[in-house]
């Protein structure tokens, strides 16, 4: 009698993958040996040496997908098909994924309302619009990725006027575009209010919006306020345009390292009027290019009041601004009175012009003035007004949390001091089965292969993430660093005994009661008996897949602590500290000096692990 067929079950999962992706009639137990989760089960008993309880909080965010699932998908990774099941890949493994647009709005009715809306594309929306009203009310509130198109948008229309009103509030990456809005549109406006407040990530870009437009003014009020770091970009806005008032107001107010691009806006203008009002106001870092801006307008009127003004650090350049002009009249009020030094550049500002008028009243401190013109030009009160003005430490609290950095003195049984939101407001995400991730590229030369992957289109908000955080990862190491980002469980376990040893444990904050509140310190718990310890701590980046930026520092105290409500002396959770002792070679920008008054290499910094991130230590 012949041998029975024996077929090997790996053979048997990649013959099931091909006919089903979706692994729908396999049900998610852990029963399974070949689920991801109960493969990092097994190399977890292998690698780590100790019987401790392993940590429910990172081993929820191992990957999802079934043992089918994920065999299939490693096939189509291999096969560099995995792009063609991309939102399938992305629903079942738990990622962050821009949706791909739909089909474009076409239509246009005379009055359009859009509320409760997303993700949509508005190409060729609007053209030759003769008047009404187009009205974005909760437009893409409170989602967490929202891709939004507006190409061609109003094109040529008459007296139309377009509102955007509580646009992308409390969104998360929003990424949106308006290319040649508004171009050659005579009359009308178009009005943008509350407009991405309180974002994280945004990457909004406007191109050629209302150029050659006539008469058609804009405004652009609460915008981008209490955003988190991101980019606004305006090319060629308003260039050649006849006669077009626009308005910043409470433009990126209290933002954090928010990038602003004006690049060859309002070029060629005739009777163009703009004003900056509050515009950047109380931000911490930003970053602010104007390039060739009104280059070669005829009888502009350009208003900076209260630009940056009490806003930490900060990096504005003026390059070729005004440049060719004619009868251009620019007014800095209140510009740069920043509470730390920033850097600010006028490079080639109003030259060649003719009969020019440029006013700098209570200007800020660290200008550089490069190739400037001669004439026109008028200083009013230029003084040394950074560096520490505006009242001290009362603004420090605009850009560095109350809580967030503190001295390890405040460690100690009884302290009561304020706590920082400690909540994690990133996308939720899954790491990825190493089977996967080790065929995915992930570096700065393969960034055109991973946008293939995720579909991410040039200059999107995809694009601007990863590229971002891969230059974060690749980035050389600084002094006594060692750093490695992993995607997957089982590359931060590697990483995390390679520098600890295999008798370790992995520590985070319990939960994040005491948030934006004041706590008491209870018992404290040093690690290592509150000696100078190793640790490898881990922070989450922004990726498609959940990804970590693991790092290993030296001389550093680990701490647990009862973390109690200071009237009721209830505990309310348990908090995770880690002190830097050595401070030399941090950047004097850092919040931590400003929240501390300090300096690098004059204070040691602690602050709390926040939720979803966590520090490696020995296991005591």
């Amino acid at each position: 009698m012949p041998a029975p067929l024996v077929v090997p079950l790996y053979l048997f999962i990649f013959f099931f993958s091909a006919i089903n992706v979706s692994g729908a009639g396999e049900a998610p137990t852990e029963d399974n040996p070949f689920t991801p989760k109960a493969f990092l089960i097994r190399y977890w008993n292998k690698e780590v040496s100790n019987d401790l309880p392993k940590p429910t909080f990172l081993f929820s965010k191992v990957s999802p997908l079934t043992a089918v699932q994920s065999a299939a998908f490693a096939k189509l990774a291999a096969q560099n098909a995995l792009s063609s099941r991309l939102p399938e890949f992305c629903s079942a493994a738990n990622l962050l994924c821009f949706p791909d647009l739909s089909p474009s709005l076409a239509k246009h009715d005379k009055d359009s309302s859009f509320a409760v809306y997303a993700n949509k594309n508005f190409t060729n929306y609007g053209s030759q619009s003769p008047g009404g009203i187009d009205s974005f009310k909760n437009y893409s509130q409170s989602e967490n990725v929202v891709v939004d198109s507006f190409r061609r948008y109003s094109r040529e229309s008459l007296g139309h006027t377009d509102q955007f009103t509580s646009y992308g509030t409390d969104t998360n990456v929003p990424d949106q575009s308006f290319n040649t809005y508004g171009t050659k549109a005579i009359g009308g406006n178009g009005k943008f209010t509350n407009y991405e407040q309180s974002t994280n990530v945004p990457n909004l870009r406007f191109t050629s919006y209302s150029s050659e437009a006539t008469g058609r003014s804009q405004s652009f009020k609460s915008y981008s306020e209490n955003a988190n770091a991101g980019d606004q970009s305006f090319a060629n806005y308003g260039k050649r345009g006849n006669g077009g008032p626009n308005e910043f107001t409470g433009y990126g107010t209290n933002a954090n390292v928010v990038g602003s691009g004006f690049s060859s806006y309002g070029a060629e203008g005739n009777g163009a009027n703009d004003t900056f009002t509050n515009y950047g106001n109380e931000q911490n870092n930003p970053q602010n290019n104007f390039r060739s801006y009104g280059e070669g307008g005829n009888g502009a009127i350009e208003s900076f009041a209260n630009y940056r003004d009490k806003a930490n650090v900060g990096d504005d350049s003026f390059q070729s601004y005004s440049k060719d002009s004619n009868s251009a009249e620019v007014n800095f009020a209140n510009y740069g009175k920043s509470f730390n030094e920033g850097t600010d550049k006028f490079s080639g500002y109003g030259k060649n012009g003719n009969g020019q008028s440029v006013g700098f009243k209570t200007y800020g401190v660290n200008t550089t003035f490069k190739d400037y013109a001669k004439e026109g030009i008028r200083f009013a009160k230029y003084s040394n007004v950074g560096s520490g003005s505006g009242g001290g430490k009362m603004w420090v609290n605009r850009w560095v949390e109350p809580g967030k950095f503190f001295r390890e003195s405040m460690l100690r049984k009884g302290a009561v001091m304020p706590m920082p939101d400690i909540r994690d407001k990133m996308p939720r995400r899954s790491f990825l089965p190493r089977s996967i991730l080790s065929k995915l590229p992930f570096s700065s030369s393969k960034l055109g292969a991973m946008k293939h992957i995720f579909h991410a289109g040039d200059n999107s908000s995809m694009e601007t993430m990863m590229r971002e955080t891969v230059t974060e990862c690749e980035r050389a190491a600084s002094a006594g660093e060692t750093k490695r980002c992993v995607g997957s469980m089982e590359d931060m376990i590697d990483f995390a005994t390679s520098v600890l040893g295999r008798n370790l444990a992995v520590r985070t904050t319990e939960n994040t009661e005491g948030s934006k509140g004041k706590i008491m310190i209870g018992a404290v718990k040093g690690i290592n008996g509150g000696r100078v310890t190793e640790s490898v701590s881990c922070h989450q980046s922004l990726f498609p897949y959940l990804l970590y930026y693991c790092h290993s520092v030296p001389k550093v105290r680990v701490y647990e602590a009862d973390l109690l409500d200071p009237t009721s002396k209830a505990k309310i959770n348990r908090g995770v500290a880690i002190c830097h002792l050595d401070t030399s070679a941090w950047s004097p920008a850092h919040g931590a000096f400003i929240a501390l008054a300090s300096a690098p290499g004059r204070v040691e910094v602690c602050h709390w692990i926040f939720e979803n991130d966590m520090t490696w230590t020995p296991a005591d």
